[in-house]
């Protein structure tokens, strides 16, 4: 696992086991916060030793940004912190997480997973959490999932942006619609940086180009969608849809984009079709 420091009180683990998802720790005058937690026990338990070892305090409160297992399963190794998330999230973690901790625990190295619901949950507006000196502001950002939120660090303008910013938009187990909208909300938000959810940290210089980099890859596989299924041999043409066609290199995530690409173009498919029948 790699661990970044963003500042003298931030810092962001970067798995090494898992897509390289990424779980940020904020400290505080009055304890930590921690935005999302790793899949794997191993490497969230080595955050846990950071903050109480190193650091000398514990985690007060944890963001679950959204229901996803790779952003929620070490929620259990903090005992003692409260749970923040969107109500939608506390629904799904209480149906589908359930069917996820399940069957992660037929896996050894999971067999003391317990599933956490949330305690403290928003479902409008922007939800303000002050801990110490430190003011975070959360609000929904659906896309990627219904769920889905983003994170404000206010005052330090540090944006955790989870999945709604990631290397690829991936919207599979969400709505294109919602992820584009997302995107153009986040737009001209003056962040001094960007955590996202997989992958590297982005600098000032770099957000608004990212943003709109993956409101351009969503228009041009749309387009690109639409103009294979109005085609003679639209799985054939819709095959030919690359990352690299839609603005978007197929290396990043290690060669991860790749295969979320395609599951994009199955999706957006699937769901375009009736349009064209």
């Amino acid at each position: 696992m790699q661990r970044e420091r963003l500042a003298d009180d931030i810092f962001v683990f970067i798995s090494d086991l898992y897509a390289q998802v990424t779980a940020s720790l904020v400290l505080t005058s009055e304890g930590a916060v921690l935005i999302d937690t790793l899949v794997f026990p191993e490497e969230t338990l080595h955050i846990r030793r950071f903050v109480e070892k190193r650091l000398n305090t514990s985690v007060r409160y944890i963001i679950n940004t959204h229901f996803h297992a790779d952003h929620t399963t070490g929620t259990y190794l903090f005992p003692g912190a409260t749970v923040i998330s969107h109500a939608l999230c506390r629904e799904l973690l209480d149906t589908r997480g359930r069917e996820s901790v399940a069957r992660l625990r037929e896996s050894a190295e999971f067999q003391g997973l317990e599933l956490v619901l949330p305690q403290v949950v928003f479902s409008e507006g922007r939800f303000s959490l002050h801990v110490g000196d430190k003011t975070f502001q959360m609000w929904a950002s659906p896309g990627h999932s219904p769920d889905s939120i983003v994170c404000l660090l206010k005052d330090e303008r540090v944006l955790f942006g989870a999945d709604t910013l990631m290397p690829l938009p991936y919207f599979v187990d969400g709505s294109y619609d919602d992820f584009l909208n997302s995107l153009k909300a986040l737009r001209n938000g003056n962040f001094e940086n960007v955590v996202q959810g997989h992958g590297e940290i982005l600098l000032r210089g770099e957000i608004e180009e990212k943003i709109e980099n993956d409101i351009d890859y969503l228009i041009k596989l749309r387009q690109q969608v639409d103009a294979a299924l109005e085609s003679s041999s639209p799985e054939q043409a819709l095959r030919s849809i690359t990352p690299e066609r839609c603005g978007k290199s197929p290396i990043l995530l290690g060669g991860a984009v790749e295969q979320l690409h395609r599951r994009n173009v199955s999706a957006l498919a699937s769901r375009r079709m009736p349009a064209h029948s």
